[in-house]
C-alpha cells in the first residue's frame, strides 16, 4: 500500500428529496482530486460497503486517486422510502439531490448495472456538470423493453414473487440465487457478504419494486445526447447482463470507448486480474488530463462553441462569419484535435476543458 494512502473511512451525510425522503450519501478517498459519483445500483448500503469484502476493495482502490461519492437510493440502506413510483425519473432526481448536497460543479459519473440508465439520463440532461461518464455492466433499456420469450417473462415474474416472499430472511436462498448469478467465481466469504448486503439493504416488497423499475427503464432516447467522454466496461462472461447489451450501450453514445474485461462475474471480484484492470481503467480515464492542442484564440473560441453543441449556422451567426468559412475552419480544427467529425470533436473539446 502506498505510503501516502490513509486507512479507509468515509464521511456520511444526509440530504432530502422533494417528497421528504432522506437520502444517505458518503464520500471517501482523496479530497482535491477529481470527484467520481457512483449512482445507486442493485441493493446498496453505504455503511455496510466499508465491511464488504466486495465493495471495500473497490472503494479503497479508487480512493487512492479520486474522491468517491456514493449514496443509497430511496428505501435502501440508510435512505428512507416514499410513495413515489420508482423508475428512470426517480433515479435522476436522486442524483440531482446528491450533486446539490455535495456541491461539486463538475464531476465524473459512474453507473453500474441497473444504475447505468440513470447515469446516462443525468449526463444527457446536465452536460455542463458531467466531465466523464463511466458505465459498468450496464444497458440502455430494461428487460421489459426487449424481445422476451414466454419462458423468460415467466421466469422474471417468478423472481419477483420469490423476492417478495423470501427476501428478508437470514440465510435466504432467494438472495443466494441472485448472488450466485452475479458472481460465479466469488469465494465463500464474498458470497456470504453479498447475501447479507442484499438482506440489509431493504425488504422483499421494495426489492421487487426495484427489480420492476430496472426492467422498465429506457434511456435509449437520451443516450445519443450524451456529450461527456464515455467509457463502457463489461465482463466477457456476464450471465446477468450479456456482453451484447454492453456493446449496444457503447454504440448508442457518441464517441464512447468500449473495453471488455476477462471475467465471468457481473463485476470482477478482487482476486481477479480483471479487478485491477477495472480500477486502472476508471482512474486513468477520469483522472487523466488530455494534452491541450496548440490552438489560436479564434480556434479556441470555435472549439468552445462546438462543445456547446451549436450547429454550423449557429456558429456562423455567433462569430459573424459565412457558413462556408465556418465549414473550412471546422475542418482545420478537427485536424488539430485529431478527430473525425463533430461528435468526436464535442467529446474531445469537453475532455480538454474547452
Amino acid at each position: 500500500m502506498p505510503s501516502h494512502y490513509h486507512p479507509l473511512a468515509h464521511e456520511l451525510r444526509f440530504t432530502h428529496l422533494p417528497s421528504g425522503a432522506r437520502i444517505a450519501w458518503a464520500r471517501s478517498g482523496q479530497s482535491g482530486t477529481p470527484v467520481l459519483l457512483r449512482t445507486a445500483h442493485w441493493m446498496t448500503h453505504v455503511d455496510y460497503d466499508l465491511r464488504s469484502p466486495l465493495w471495500r476493495p473497490l472503494i479503497e482502490r479508487l480512493g487512492r486517486q479520486l474522491e468517491l461519492v456514493r449514496y443509497d437510493e430511496r428505501g435502501c440502506g440508510l435512505s428512507s422510502a416514499d410513495d413515489v413510483p420508482l423508475g428512470l425519473e426517480t433515479s435522476v432526481e436522486e442524483i440531482e439531490a446528491v450533486v446539490e448536497a455535495h456541491g461539486a460543479k463538475r464531476f465524473a459519473l459512474l453507473g453500474i448495472s441497473g444504475g447505468a440508465a440513470g447515469a446516462v439520463a443525468y449526463a444527457a440532461r446536465h452536460p455542463e456538470r458531467v466531465s466523464h461518464l463511466v458505465l459498468i455492466a450496464g444497458y440502455t433499456h430494461g428487460l421489459l423493453h426487449r424481445k422476451l420469450s414466454a419462458e423468460s417473462l415467466a421466469l422474471y415474474e417468478a423472481q419477483l414473487k420469490l423476492i417478495e416472499l423470501g427476501w428478508g430472511r437470514n440465510h435466504s436462498g432467494v438472495q443466494a440465487m441472485f448472488t450466485n448469478s452475479f458472481m460465479p467465481d466469488a469465494n465463500a466469504e464474498q458470497l456470504a457478504s453479498c447475501n447479507e448486503h442484499q438482506r440489509l439493504s431493504c425488504g422483499g416488497l421494495h426489492a421487487a419494486a426495484i427489480l420492476r423499475a430496472n426492467a422498465g427503464k429506457d434511456a435509449r432516447a437520451l443516450a445519443g445526447k450524451v456529450q461527456a467522454p464515455t467509457l463502457v466496461l463489461h465482463c466477457e462472461g456476464d450471465a446477468v447482463i450479456p456482453l451484447a447489451l454492453g456493446h449496444e450501450l457503447a454504440a448508442s453514445i457518441p464517441g464512447a470507448r468500449f473495453e471488455m474485461l476477462r471475467s465471468r462475474n457481473h463485476l470482477p471480484v478482487p482476486q481477479e486480474s480483471a479487478f485491477e484492470r477495472l480500477c486502472e481503467a476508471i482512474t486513468e480515464f477520469v483522472a487523466h488530463k488530455a494534452a491541450l492542442p496548440q490552438l489560436t484564440p479564434r480556434e479556441r473560441e470555435l472549439a468552445a462553441l462546438v462543445g456547446q453543441g451549436l450547429d454550423n449556422l449557429q456558429i456562423a451567426a455567433r462569430l459573424g462569419l459565412a457558413d462556408k468559412t465556418v465549414r473550412n475552419m471546422l475542418s482545420a480544427l478537427y485536424t488539430k484535435l485529431g478527430v473525425e467529425g463533430r461528435a468526436m470533436a464535442v467529446v474531445k473539446v469537453r475532455e480538454i476543458g474547452l
